[in-house]
């Protein structure tokens, strides 16, 4: 890292900031993070249930991890499209660093869950797909690449992703979880966080396997080689990976850099300037008011109630309000 510190220091990132490290002994690199203030703004905004927030939270912290990778002025998406009880997860990644997410979910379908305590990732998304966009801006081709939900947690969905798409080999650990206190006031208060590890196989040797990024992400693009799965170093990588507890990953006594020493320390870890995301809305009331002018007359009318027409952002619960005669003209 480029900040200054005495002999035996570290500088900690804390919460909201990706770190990026690499591990040279095991030709590998990646980014770990811990959410907290920007995660817990987001899911309060909201009050989603507890299974809901969760599932959330987990694709809030796939999306930063990969997004922060990428090297263009654009967006990263990550959604899911199912058939189950929480039939959409939208988590929509900014550069350099603005984040924003929704979820969509069926009351009735997940009260039912509830009480059949089918909890789990796999029976909340139900049957569909998940996508990870990839927006360049309106000059650029648009990437989009699909994996259906075949997996028990989003973990072993994102992995099926990238073997899928012949993209480098990655290992991925995600979790999330509430913080139980109490305020001055002897308040009972819960805080959301969530953490994330991902770790890609990147050998420099031209003998070694290496295969080629996401689109607009951070390698170059001429590079394709098969077959990595059968490689010491990758296979040391992901069995240091599955030691990793759900709790070290969201525990704020644990912090990113400790976890990343706890587990590549025999190998050399070497950490980066750690990037900050943030709770940031894209939305205004001019770009609302763009996509009202876009309507039919009688979409507009149908729209109307108590003489306004209200708009509400689903991402940060902003609401606009128009005259229709704006719209009208």
């Amino acid at each position: 890292m480029t900040e200054n510190y005495s002999l035996g220091e570290i500088g900690f990132a804390g919460d909201d900031k990706v770190v990026p490290f690499q591990v040279e002994g095991l030709d590998a690199r990646g980014r770990a993070v811990q959410l907290g203030p920007m995660l817990n703004a987001i899911l309060d905004r909201h009050e989603y249930p507890e299974p809901v927030a969760r599932l959330l939270a987990e694709t809030i912290t796939l999306t930063v991890l990969l997004g922060t990778s990428l090297k263009f002025s654009g967006k990263f998406i990550v959604q899911t499209q199912s058939d189950g009880p929480v039939d959409m997860l939208v988590a929509d990644f900014a550069t350099p660093d603005s984040l924003r997410a929704y979820a969509r979910f069926d009351e009735k379908a997940l009260a039912e869950a509830v009480v059949q305590d089918r909890l789990e990732p796999h029976e909340l998304l139900g049957t569909g797909i998940l996508a990870f966009t990839i927006d360049q801006g309106a000059q650029m081709q648009r990437y989009q690449g699909i994996v259906e939900l075949n997996g028990a947690t989003l973990e072993e969905i994102a992995r099926a992703y990238f073997r899928q798409s012949e993209q480098i080999p990655t290992e991925v650990r995600l979790a999330a979880a509430q913080l139980y206190g109490s305020n001055s006031g002897g308040e009972r208060k819960h805080q959301w966080r969530a953490g994330g590890v991902v770790l890609q196989f990147l050998p420099d040797s031209p003998e070694r396997m290496r295969q080629a990024d996401l689109p607009g992400g951070d390698l170059p693009d001429d590079i394709d080689y098969e077959d990595y799965e059968e490689d010491e170093d990758w296979l040391e990588a992901k069995v240091l990976m599955e030691t990793i507890a759900d709790d070290e990953l969201a525990d704020p006594q644990v912090g990113s850099e400790r976890l990343l020493y706890r587990l590549f320390h025999e190998r050399g870890v070497r950490v980066f300037d750690p990037l900050a995301v943030r709770d940031n809305c894209s939305c205004s009331r001019d770009k609302i008011k763009d996509v009202l002018l876009g309507l039919e007359s009688d979409e507009i009318a149908e729209s109307v109630e108590n003489g306004r027409i209200t708009v509400k952002c689903e991402f940060c619960s902003s609401s606009y309000v128009f005259d229709p005669s704006e719209i009208e003209q």
